[in-house]
């Protein structure tokens, strides 16, 4: 009976060890919660996470808890690129550098190093050539701010930009070596603070200080990347808190595998079935 037991438990460990490696180095399950990717991925929609590709992480948290640990970054297969819809712990808000535990958010790149952004009259731009918005991207309304109007909540502050008319803004890269000034400074203030781990720039008059000392350039340590919702209009993403680290990335969005509508009430077996969205499960992401 006792060896029973302890047999029956050792397969419990093991397939607990084994679903953690897995989680941990492969595929992670990941639920859409709002629209701002629709409709592209909509709410309710469980998606599979390929994490191999971008360079798995070992847990940054003690598990249950918003305890921070040492977590070691393996080598990617490659990097993220434009048009992949990749899912990332979110970076914190403008000017937040320790942020603790955060949710995991889901964005299509639309910028990656050395790349400069911009929007137009709700137009996107990378290096002055126009992006279509994907065909299942969507846009809520076709009135759009005009230039100059200033949305308090974007980023930077100070830029007088809002959703619809934002940038041009650079998108920095390891060893990419950027001229700083008081102009530019905010666009990049919070990633080297993060870079240097402390609130290390500071500015006074038309002169920008790191750690004290008086620079006109600033090398970056990692790649940034920018990204955004395909519904344009309802998307909290890098127009509203800014850019990217390659080290929050989690991975790209691979498989719907399972999608149902929570607005609809289950109370029958026929509502439940109702409630799926059968032609959505097992579609792949692009």
């Amino acid at each position: 009976m006792w060896k029973l037991i302890k047999r029956s438990a050792e397969i419990v460990v093991l397939a607990v060890i084994a679903a953690l490696i897995f989680k941990t180095f492969f595929f992670e399950a990941f639920r859409i919660p709002t629209g701002s990717m629709e409709n592209t991925l909509i709410a309710g929609d469980f998606l599979l996470v390929n994490k191999l590709v971008f360079g798995p992480s070992t847990p940054k948290y003690i598990p249950f808890s918003d305890k921070e640990i040492p977590s070691i970054k393996f080598p990617s297969i490659r990097k993220p690129k434009i048009d992949d819809i990749i899912v990332f712990e979110f970076p914190g808000k403008q000017n937040e550098l320790f942020t603790g535990r955060q949710s995991n958010y889901i964005k299509r790149c639309i910028g990656v190093p050395g790349d400069t952004i911009e929007i137009v009259n709700k137009n996107l731009l990378v290096n002055g050539s126009l992006v279509s918005l994907p065909e299942t991207g969507k846009l809520l309304e076709n009135d759009f701010s005009p230039r100059g109007i200033e949305d308090t909540r974007i980023f930077p502050k100070h830029k007088n930009w809002n959703e619809d008319n934002y940038g041009p803004v650079f998108v920095p890269g390891k060893d990419i070596e950027l001229e700083i000034t008081y102009k530019n400074i905010d666009q990049y203030k919070k990633i080297i603070n993060l870079e240097n781990d402390d609130f290390v720039v500071s500015v006074s008059g038309k002169k920008v200080f790191i750690n004290g000392s008086e620079t006109d350039k600033y090398r970056f340590k990692q790649d940034y990347y920018f990204v955004l919702g395909d519904n344009r209009d309802d998307s909290y993403d890098s127009r509203f808190w800014g850019f990217v680290p390659e080290n929050k990335i989690v991975g790209e969005a691979l498989l719907i595998y399972w999608s149902w509508d929570a607005n609809i009430p289950i109370s029958s077996i026929s509502q439940l079935f109702s409630s799926i969205r059968w032609d959505r499960i097992l579609q792949l992401i692009n």
